[in-house]
C-alpha cells in the first residue's frame, strides 16, 4: 500500500533542497542538504528512551516499526555519502545493514535514482567508529564492508580479524578519537554529506564538540518506561545543562499518524561559548 504523504506543520523557508525522484518528494515533500553536512537521526519514546537495555533493536522497538519513520530512515541515508556510527550501536543492532533498501525495501529504486542524481555510491559507505576496536567481524553489515575508524592500539587488535572488505583507519596514539580529524579524513575522501545514527553517545560527543548541525528526531507515541536496566536518552556522556545548553532551532515539523518528525539545527560549539 502507497505510504499516505507527511503533513508538513511548519518548515523554514530557506531550507536546502534536493530535486528528489517523484515518489519521495510526493510522501515527504522538501529536503536537502549544504555540502558538506552533518545530520543525524534518531526515534525517541515519548518519555525521552532511544535505548532499551540489553534488548536488541530498540529503535525499531520504540518506532513499532512504523513505515513512515522507516521510509524516512531511508531517505536520510539515501541522501548521505556515509552512514556513521559507533560500534556500541553496531553490537545492539545484529543483521541490520545501514542502507535506504534495507529500512524501506519498497522504494530502493528511487533511493537509487536520488544517489544517482546527486553523484552518490549505489549505497552510503557504513563508518564505524572505535577507540578500542571492539568490532563483530561476522556482523552482515561488516562482512559487506565498512571503514572502521579506530586508535592506532584498536589498530592492531581489528586488523587481523576484518574481512578483507573492510578497511581500517588508524586515528593516532590517544585513547580516544578525535572526532574533528575524523570527520576531515573522511571529507577528504570525498565523503562529505554524513548521517549518524548513534549511538547516543557518539552523539553526545559529536554535539560537545559543536560538529552536529541537523537532529533529527521521531517522536514514537510510546511511553518506554524506565526500571532497573539503563535505558539512555538521545545525548549520553556529557553535560550541557545548566552551564551550556545546546539551545537548537526548529527547522522542520511534520506529522505522520500519532507521530511527529522534527529537524533542528544545532549551534556550532563557538556559538555555544
Amino acid at each position: 500500500m502507497p505510504l499516505v504523504p507527511f503533513e508538513v506543520l511548519y518548515e523554514a523557508a530557506d531550507l536546502p533542497a534536493y530535486k528528489l525522484p517523484v515518489d519521495l518528494h510526493h510522501v515527504y515533500g522538501r529536503l536537502g542538504f549544504a555540502t558538506p553536512a552533518l545530520y543525524s537521526n534518531f526515534v525517541s519514546s515519548l518519555d525521552g528512551v532511544v535505548t532499551l537495555g540489553s534488548k536488541p533493536s530498540a529503535g525499531s522497538i520504540i518506532s513499532g516499526k512504523y513505515p513512515a519513520d522507516r521510509f524516512l530512515m531511508g531517505l536520510l541515508r539515501a541522501c548521505a555519502d556515509a552512514v556513521i556510527i559507533g560500534a556500541g550501536t553496531l553490537r545492539a543492532t545484529p543483521g541490520h545493514l545501514w542502507t535506504p533498501a534495507h529500512v524501506y525495501p519498497d522504494l530502493a529504486t528511487e533511493f537509487i535514482s536520488l544517489r544517482s542524481a546527486l553523484g552518490r555510491a549505489t549505497e552510503p559507505q557504513l563508518v564505524v567508529i572505535t577507540a578500542k576496536g571492539d568490532v563483530d567481524a561476522s556482523h552482515p553489515a561488516i562482512v559487506r564492508g565498512a571503514l572502521v575508524m579506530t586508535t592506532d592500539d584498536g589498530a592492531k587488535l581489528v586488523e587481523r580479524t576484518l574481512p578483507s572488505t573492510c578497511e581500517v583507519i588508524a586515528m593516532g596514539r590517544g585513547a580516544t578519537i578525535d572526532l574533528r580529524e575524523a570527520l576531515a579524513a573522511l571529507r577528504a575522501r570525498e565523503l562529505e554529506v554524513l548521517l549518524t545514527e548513534g549511538g547516543p553517545h557518539l552523539m553526545g560527543q559529536l554535539i560537545d564538540a559543536g560538529l552536529m548541525e541537523d537532529v533529527f528526531l521521531t517522536i514514537s507515541p510510546v511511553v518506554a518506561g524506565r526500571g532497573a536496566e539503563k535505558r539512555l536518552g538521545m545525548v549520553e556522556g556529557v553535560e550541557l545543562l545548566p552551564k551550556l545548553g545546546a539551545w537548537s532551532a526548529l527547522l522542520s515539523a511534520r506529522r505522520h499518524g500519532d507521530y511527529l518528525f522534527l529537524r533542528y539545527r544545532t549551534p556550532a560549539r563557538v556559538a555555544r561559548a
